[in-house]
């Protein structure tokens, strides 16, 4: 047994505690060695000279503290990796697409280059003309509803839709099978305390983005909020002094818009079960709100003859004129046009920069009644397909026409109709542009002016159908 002393410090050859070997020199100075033996871990990490390592080849391993510096990520840095990330989500998304690196590349570009101009309210995918007109036996119809549908909507990923009519039921339908998943029935009136939904003509509803929360609302001055997957009932916002009208969720929040008979719009945090303000300005009942991803949304002032876009976060709005008659329905094609249709048949394509419609075609669904006493058939509903040249508009024609925007939506071109019977009071197209979705009744939404004991009660899920693509214009384009 041997032991090398450094500095004062016993340093074992094998794991032995210092005072089992025997130590030289006097009392005093081995009571010393003891004491300083108990605390070596403070000398450990001292630097051993070489000679003491070559006389003691076995020494215990040096413990050097390791410290993790966190460093704190700048704005800028901070862009930069989420710019990075984003990247590479878009190359994931586009890698089954392309066909090599050059064609991936090009995807990429392309991809960007739509965000930016959707973001602008500028992107047009053209669509429309690669449409055409479906057979009538292609069209299916999902009956379910007693009284005549009012409104609809589908879900974001197009697997479901949710309709609403004047019995107040409201269903969750299946889209591929057809068959319904939930049903919310309506309730006498006057059975508002103990029925949990609507107990009135229900005229409007919508879904979040996400598809978590489904709003709805009556001619009873009630919104409802329901959850969107088990359409278990959530909440009730009370407020309006009049019929809710329209509603519409701001696209990527839980922000809701409503706009009522009573003329005036409010916005409401639907996570919170909040109220938050109310717009007004509109001279006479709205009839139509539509919204997308900005901080405001566009709305149809019904017999003021006005469009108006209310810009939330500088509490101002603007005003639009054009339509001679009132103004019915009124939906968003993307950030910065939009599309109206009014009771004198008339449609309207604008801009949000002009205080005038871009195109309007007036007599859309053509006119009814005696040659002396001809009366346009009103137009009930318009759906626009998002960031696209395509449009739709119905009525109670027995048609519903599709429209094809022209260059910068400065006209509007007829492209086909599509044969549906009855009051056509709710148009949606689905988020891929694969169908397109309408509410018929045999009665207008808003009132029974007219009764068409033919039409039957339903949802029509209309395919839109493209040509199949020609090898020599393929040809061409390469």
């Amino acid at each position: 047994m041997f032991f090398v002393k450094f500095n004062g410090v016993i340093l074992p050859h094998e794991k032995r505690s210092a005072q089992h070997f025997p130590c030289t020199g006097d009392g005093d100075s081995g009571a010393k060695s003891k004491v300083r033996a108990k605390k070596p871990n403070a000398k450990f990490n001292e630097e051993i000279s070489s000679d003491s390592e070559a006389e003691s080849p076995v020494v215990p391993r040096k413990r050097q503290p390791v410290e993790d510096i966190d460093y704190a990520e700048t704005p800028q840095e901070k862009k930069l990796r989420l710019a990075k990330l984003y990247l590479e989500q878009l190359k994931e998304a586009d890698d089954n697409k392309a066909e090599d690196d050059d064609f991936e590349t090009d995807l990429v570009a392309g991809r960007l280059e739509e965000d930016v101009l959707e973001q602008k309210g500028k992107l047009q995918r053209l669509i429309a003309k690669d449409l055409i007109q479906p057979d009538a036996s292609e069209i299916r119809v999902l009956r379910g509803h007693k009284l005549p549908i009012t409104c609809l909507v589908i879900s974001p990923d197009d697997k479901c839709i949710f309709s609403a009519a004047k019995d107040c039921s409201i269903i969750k339908w299946d889209v591929e099978s057809g068959k319904k998943l939930h049903t919310i029935p309506g309730g006498r009136k006057g059975t508002e305390d103990r029925h949990v939904g609507h107990t009135a003509h229900i005229l409007c509803m919508d879904i979040s983005s996400d598809g978590k929360y489904l709003a709805t609302g009556d001619m009873n001055k009630l919104i409802m909020i329901w959850e969107g997957e088990t359409c278990k009932h959530l909440y009730k916002f009370t407020g309006h002094k009049g019929p809710v009208s329209g509603l519409s969720f701001r696209k990527g929040t839980h922000d809701l818009y409503s706009a009522s008979h009573d003329r005036s719009i409010k916005v409401w945090n639907v996570d919170e079960n909040a109220y938050v303000e109310t717009l007004f300005g509109h001279q006479d009942a709205i009839t139509g709100l539509d919204s997308l991803s900005r901080e405001r949304c566009v709305t149809a002032g019904g017999r003021d003859r006005t469009v108006r876009v209310w810009k939330i976060a500088e509490e101002s709005q603007l005003v639009f004129h054009g339509h001679e008659s009132s103004i019915d329905c009124i939906q968003l094609i993307n950030e910065e046009h939009m599309i109206t249709g009014a009771d004198d048949g008339s449609v309207s394509l604008w801009s949000v920069n002009k205080k005038k419609p871009l195109s309007t075609v007036k007599q859309a669904h053509g006119c009814h009644g005696d040659a002396a006493l001809e009366q346009p058939h009103w137009v009930a509903s318009v759906a626009a397909l998002q960031n696209s040249d395509t449009v739709a508009s119905g009525s109670h024609n027995s048609h519903v026409q599709l429209w094809k925007c022209g260059q910068y939506y400065r006209r509007l071109e007829r492209l086909f109709s599509v044969p549906v019977s009855g009051f056509v009071n709710s148009l949606k197209f689905s988020s891929s542009g694969q169908f397109l979705v309408a509410g018929v009744g045999q009665e207008h939404r808003l009132g029974r002016w007219w009764r068409l004991k033919e039409a039957k009660n339903g949802i029509y899920i209309i395919p839109l159908k493209r040509k199949p693509p020609n090898p020599e214009e393929n040809k061409m384009a390469e």
